[in-house]
């Protein structure tokens, strides 16, 4: 079945699933009949509905140059979540999308990129980093500054093994807490900053993780030289409809659903300072 009504679900089929921590997963779909022709940006979104469960706003982390596959990757949080993750090979489920606006990925083109994560925030930075190590002459310093709490609860391990190992890419990550296994750093995501070798003024920074991390990461990159206009973060809020109609993802003037989740950081930062927002 295909539509065009960005309201009702198109089936699709879970081809793979695979286990990333104790409450994450990453699931591969395929559709369920004739290709719908889907295409995707980096940082878009899609709305997964779990059949008897309800939906919820989900970040596409797979490759954007193979949008027959969607990838999503999914904390299991809540009743929707975990009936998510409850799906076996073969099973069914709705998508919605894709929705929203992207990351800057052609407008960084002859810049360096500077991709910074934390924790699950990796997961809509992904398709980034797929784009730019593709198109790897387009771009000059590529960097990866990848946080989250402790070893078990690194993402895409595998992959992140690859990147480090290119001579093309710039890749280092930070534990909040580690055990004596760790080699590598220890400490919150803006220790990595200073490290950076890019030239601020040509760089274009793009982040994703709790709002927290963000407003100590944006200060640090201020400090560091880069200008509000270089930097772009996604937001996340509840998001129910998906295309600006109900009004749950409102976020002063934006609705994070059509004019996000990706903002360009001086567009909003006098949201940023409101901290009830």
């Amino acid at each position: 079945m295909a539509t065009n009504d960005p309201m009702i679900p198109v089936p699709w089929v879970l081809k793979n699933v695979r286990r990333d921590t104790a409450d994450t997963f990453t699931m591969d779909l395929v559709p369920a009949g004739p290709s719908p022709g889907l295409t995707f940006a980096p940082g878009q979104f899609n709305m997964l509905y779990a059949f008897g469960a309800g939906e919820v706003p989900i970040s596409i982390s797979g490759d954007a140059a193979n949008p027959e596959v969607l990838t999503h990757t999914v904390r299991a949080v809540g009743a929707v979540t975990r009936s998510l993750q409850k799906l076996k090979r073969g099973g069914m489920l709705g998508v919605r999308g894709p929705f929203g606006c992207g990351w800057p990925v052609e407008a960084a083109a002859g810049k360096n990129v500077v991709v910074i994560a934390g924790g699950i925030g990796l997961a809509p930075l992904r398709p980034v980093i797929y784009h730019v190590l593709r198109n790897r002459h387009n771009y000059r310093n590529v960097s990866l500054l990848y946080g989250t709490r402790s070893q078990r609860e690194l993402l895409y391990r595998r992959e992140l093994e690859q990147w480090r190992a290119r001579f093309d890419c710039d890749v280092d990550i930070t534990l909040d807490t580690a055990t004596r296994e760790w080699d590598g750093n220890v400490g919150v995501v803006t220790s990595l900053i200073p490290r950076l070798q890019s030239d601020p003024h040509e760089s274009v920074a793009m982040m994703c993780g709790p709002e927290t991390m963000m407003r100590f990461t944006i200060a640090a990159l201020k400090e560091r030289g880069f200008q509000e206009d270089n930097i772009y973060v996604s937001m996340e809020r509840n998001m129910k409809c998906a295309v600006g109609f109900c009004g749950h993802c409102q976020w002063g003037p934006q609705f994070i659903c059509k004019d996000g989740p990706v903002f360009r950081f001086d567009r909003i930062s006098y949201l940023f300072a409101k901290r009830e927002v």
